[in-house]
Order: structure tokens, then sequence, then C-alpha cells
């Protein structure tokens, strides 16, 4: 069985971590564009008390352009991940309770949001995005060496077995 080099794990972790970059810069910016429409994403949920809808609703999309930034830079990868991932779980959490429950709402995920009538709800394709999302951040949970990143920057990869060997003669 023939094994990727590190440098490709490295060009395909670079582009794991752009394209899950792209889904939360996409998505936090199309929230806040609209902060209504997200809270009324964010309530039609019926998942908390109103109180705290305005508040969840004002915090989702920052923390998804954080997210977004950190991913672009190569910042603290592996943590943004993780934090990727949580949001991502809780994401596919809140459609399939959706579902189970037979409420008619459009995720919200990239925009719109709220009520929908029954034929229109896509929930098998949303928790089906949200699990390829998903797999993008477990990549980059298990591997968040990637190159063009600051964390690369900040710690070198230390060199080849086969370089210290020699260094060592």
């Amino acid at each position: 069985m023939v094994r990727p080099s590190q440098a490709v794990l490295d060009v395909v972790g670079t582009f794991v971590r752009l394209g899950l970059a792209a889904v939360w810069l996409t998505s936090g910016s199309i929230k806040l564009a609209d902060p209504g429409q997200t809270y009324l994403a964010v309530k039609a949920y019926q998942l908390m008390p109103d109180a705290v809808v305005h508040p969840v609703a004002t915090a989702l999309p920052l923390l998804e352009l954080a997210l977004g930034v950190l991913l672009v830079a190569g910042l603290l990868t592996r943590w943004a991940a993780v934090v990727s991932a949580v949001v991502l779980v809780l994401f596919i959490a809140g459609v399939a309770q959706s579902w189970a429950r037979g409420l008619t709402i459009d995720c919200g995920c990239f925009g719109g949001g709220g009520q929908v009538a029954a034929g229109q709800t896509q929930y098998p394709q949303e928790i089906a995005r949200d699990v390829g999302f998903l797999v993008l951040a477990g990549w980059l949970i298990v591997r968040s060496r990637t190159r063009l990143s600051v964390d690369g920057w900040l710690r070198p990869r230390e060199a080849e077995p086969a370089v210290r060997e020699v260094e060592r003669a």
C-alpha cells in the first residue's frame, strides 16, 4: 500500500483548511448582512427561550467569521477545527430535531431560514452537507499541519529522520 508523502498530505490539508474557511466566511457574511433573517432562522428551531435567541443570532455569524479568519490564516488550526466540529454537530442536531419534531423550516445555514412549506424542507441534504463539513473539520483535528499557515511558520516541521541521522554523523 502506497502512503501519500507528507508534502501531498500538507497540500490536501491546505485545501481542506481553505475550503472549511470558505464555508464559515460565506455563512457568517450572509448572516451578518441580514441579522433580522438570522434572528428568524434561530427562532424557527424553537430550541431556546426568546431572551436567548437574539444573543445567539448575533454571536453566531461572528463566531463563523472568526473561525473562517483563523482557518484562512492557518492560525490555531486544530483549535478552530475542534470548535468547527462542535458547531457542526450542534447544527446537525438542530436540523435533525427539527425534522424529528415535524417542524417545517429552512435551516438558515447560508442565509434565509425560518418557516417554509412542508414540501420545501431539505433536511437530508442539509444534514449530509454538514456531515461533509464535519469530515473536513475532522481532517484538520487529526492533521492540522498545512502549507501557507501561520501555525507552520510559528512551529516549523522538525527535520526529517534521514536528515537528523546525517547531522549526527
